[in-house]
């Protein structure tokens, strides 16, 4: 019943938007939509909860991504790929923007120069949802919006770049104790950073690059300038991330030795991907977004779970 309120079914019609969207997008810059297991070895995250079941005598898991198998398929020449599928998190956080299962949008590329190519690509691809959404599915958001008020997402032409230093800088400029500058940003953080660069930049979608290498997962390619930084990136709409991607690490020796430096055993699925590499494979980035999240953050709902038709969480596993 609850899916009848017209807001609430504009919703989902706007979720399946969103998809609709980014495979016209993607499709349009030459890549190919792939389907990965989602019953897999061993976790496919690092950091990153995960839902175990018996397989056949043997402990599987539920897929934290299909990070590990997008990149095994750039390893297969095929040069640009995505996905539409779920992804499982078991992570006990009972907050409005987090589930326990959501549907994953992923895309990996093979890079030529520079990993700001695929920078370049979901720049594009993202203005393809914005102006989609209000252009082609004006209806429905007129209608959700006579409940929940939210205005067009501002973006900039090219990409609005912002480098780990400079996010330092304004956050401490805006009274943040940021410590040595190499921590995780919390949610307080993230919001006060998306004002100022709305501000300063006048756009509510950004990309945050050069994370610390330490709190970025063991497939994230380390800066070759400054080890201590990495190749990596978070996307933002209104001070809230929507999407995490880098460079992967594509050095089968120097992945191996950062698995080891995080204490995880390179065995499994993760052999097998590590042995991908070693028959040649070409540099590559990529991202992953979480469709509901994207449908919150546009919509201005004030929960995720207003944007999953069924939503998982911690305390909810029905219907």
């Amino acid at each position: 019943m609850d899916l009848r309120a017209p807001a609430n079914n504009a919703i989902m019609r706007i979720q399946s938007a969103v998809c609709q969207l980014f495979r016209e997008s993607l499709y349009s810059q030459g890549f190919v939509e792939i389907h990965t297991p989602k019953l897999i070895k061993g976790e496919s995250e690092s950091g990153a909860g995960v839902f175990t079941t018996d397989y056949f005598g043997t402990t599987a898991c539920l897929a934290q991504s299909p990070q590990l198998y997008k990149q095994m398929a750039i390893s297969s020449d095929l040069d640009r790929v995505f996905e539409v599928g779920p992804v499982f998190r078991a992570e006990n956080s009972n907050t409005r923007r987090h589930l326990c299962e959501f549907t994953g949008l992923d895309l990996e590329m093979a890079i030529h120069d520079h990993y700001e190519e695929t920078l370049e690509v979901i720049h594009a691809m993202f203005k393809h949802i914005f102006n989609g959404l209000e252009t082609r599915f004006s209806k429905e958001l007129a209608i959700i919006r006579e409940q929940y008020t939210s205005e067009p997402v501002a973006f900039t032409d090219e990409p609005c770049i912002i480098h780990w230093p400079e996010a330092m800088e304004i956050l401490s400029e805006t009274g943040f104790d940021i410590g040595d500058g190499m921590n995780d940003l919390n949610g307080a953080m993230e919001l006060a950073l998306g004002e100022a660069i709305k501000e300063k930049y006048g756009t509510d979608f950004f990309m945050l690059d050069k994370y610390p290498s330490a709190i970025r997962p063991f497939y994230t390619m380390p800066d070759p300038t400054d080890a201590r930084y990495s190749n990596s990136y978070d996307i933002f709409i209104r001070g809230q991330e929507i999407c995490s991607g880098a460079q992967r690490c594509h050095d089968p020796d120097l992945v191996t030795k950062i698995i080891e430096s995080k204490g995880i055993e390179p065995e499994g699925g993760l052999q097998t991907y590590i042995e991908s590499f070693r028959h040649g494979v070409s540099p590559h980035a990529g991202a992953g977004i979480g469709l509901e999240r994207v449908v919150f953050l546009y919509l201005g709902l004030d929960n995720v779970r207003k944007a999953s038709m069924f939503p998982r969480d911690p305390n909810r596993c029905t219907p």
